[in-house]
């Protein structure tokens, strides 16, 4: 029976799968605006530092108000309503929730939020990717061994892309590389929230109209956000990573089967079976035509003669050796699509994308010259950047992950283009996130080290 049947029949009998948010921000507000639309789901309760914020978000999404009256969370599970609050403990451990859906964008405060879940025997759809970038694969064995499942948020690229080769390899096809697009010049790498919007092409004027976050998005062009959301489809398919960062080639969708092949066949990969991201701008700047910037691909291999003339009969387009084929998605629609998650976690007990092993890690890298006492500011800021790198390489060179170098202070000097490393920083060793962290370290680091 399809998704939807399903949860047209769970609306029928009254038994709606139940949803606790935390988190009404960008991301969660697209996700609401869904929720009336689906049938089969009741948001019992959201959780946000501003529940102000919250109602307001609600109310520009198309939310009545009286959804939204209820004084208690055993209020609204009585009439169907939601509560909106702060108090995220209360909404995750309420004995009526099934899923909690982490939106909060905050990877220090998701890894908390996901193992109280567990804790509380509770299902957790994480949109924030940044937790699963630094310690997702302990993330997924500690939910198996709640009972629970953990699972990438549909709609955001991994698990789009996480799809797409699970596609690919239930068909029968090796997957040869999968990724995303992205728009990409390596001086990229050192924008910060002040230079953001001409990298952009927006300008400050246009970015305040509507009230965009220089910083998140600073992430994204920066390369943080692809190097994270890459980490986490490579530890969830398998694929492996670029040994020394992604590479961009650029290209249109239709030249991606030809980039995506390995270098002795004319490509840009070191092997069969990777992750890279495809740029929509040529070296010079140039806007590349019918680009896959929004978008996600997997590339494939038809390994026989028979295959091969499939697609040239079926006039799929390939590479030049009609080898190589490449499926893709144009656009994604992000917190529009999470109730795909929702309802497989729900109903098939499937998750859309997690962590199966631990093959790539994101590395806090200097975007400038950093001296003690300075305090790095994470993704998207001034200080540094996230370099995609093998697990093993991080692990040797004891590289501090992207999604904790928040708030940390720098103890000696780190050169530009430098990955740091422990050693580099004053952690904070009390937080629930470094110490899922360092376990996992302890847990996978003597296979990684021993095979690398």
């Amino acid at each position: 029976m399809s998704l939807f049947a399903q949860l047209q029949r769970r609306e029928a009998d009254r038994k709606p799968i139940r949803i606790g948010l935390i988190g009404a921000g960008k991301f969660g507000s697209m996700y609401l605006a869904q929720i009336p639309r689906t049938p089969g789901v009741h948001l019992v309760g959201i959780a946000d530092l501003s529940p102000d914020g919250a109602r307001r978000n609600l109310a520009r999404v198309g939310w009545d108000d009286a959804r939204t009256r209820a004084a208690s969370l055993d209020a609204a599970v009585r009439t169907g309503t939601t509560h909106i609050g702060e108090d995220w403990q209360a909404l995750v451990s309420h004995p009526a929730i099934d899923i909690v859906v982490e939106c909060t964008g905050h990877p220090i405060a998701a890894v908390e939020h996901c193992l109280f879940a567990y804790a509380n025997g509770k299902h957790v759809v994480n949109v924030t990717v940044e937790a699963d970038a630094f310690c997702g694969p302990l993330l997924a064995r500690k939910a198996a061994e709640a009972g629970v499942i953990y699972s990438l948020a549909f709609g955001d690229q991994p698990a789009l892309i996480c799809d797409l080769v699970d596609w690919a390899r239930t068909c029968g096809f090796p997957v040869t590389a999968a990724g995303r697009g992205h728009k990409w010049l390596p001086h990229f790498s050192e924008s910060t929230p002040e230079t953001v919007w001409g990298n952009y092409g927006l300008t400050p004027e246009q970015a305040e109209r509507g009230g965009l976050n220089p910083k998140m998005f600073n992430s994204f062009l920066d390369g943080s956000k692809p190097s994270i959301e890459c980490t986490a489809v490579a530890n969830a398919t398998g694929l492996t990573v670029p040994s020394n960062g992604l590479l961009y080639p650029p290209a249109s969708v239709e030249d991606i089967p030809f980039v995506t092949r390995p270098i002795s066949e004319g490509g840009v990969l070191e092997r069969k079976g990777m992750v890279e991201v495809i740029s929509s701008l040529e070296a010079n700047g140039r806007q590349i035509p019918y680009d896959i910037r929004m978008g996600v691909w997997v590339t494939v291999e038809g390994e026989t003669e028979y295959i091969r003339n499939c697609f040239e009969e079926y006039n799929a387009h390939t590479d030049p050796s009609g080898r190589y084929f490449t499926l893709y998605k144009r656009w994604h629609l992000i917190g529009l699509e999470v109730g795909m998650s929702v309802a497989s976690v729900a109903l098939r007990g499937e998750a859309t994308g997690s962590a199966v092993c631990w093959n790539a890690d994101v590395v806090a890298t200097a975007k400038r010259d950093l001296q003690p006492g300075e305090l790095l500011d994470g993704e998207g800021g001034y200080t540094v950047w996230g370099k995609l790198l093998p697990a093993e390489t991080s692990m040797r060179l004891g590289g501090l992950p992207l999604g904790l170098a928040h708030d940390v202070k720098v103890t000696r000097a780190v050169k530009k283009g430098q990955s740091l490393s422990w050693s580099d920083v004053a952690m904070d060793t009390t937080t629930p996130a470094y110490k899922t962290r360092r376990e996992m370290e302890s847990l996978f680091a003597a296979p990684l080290l021993k095979t690398a």
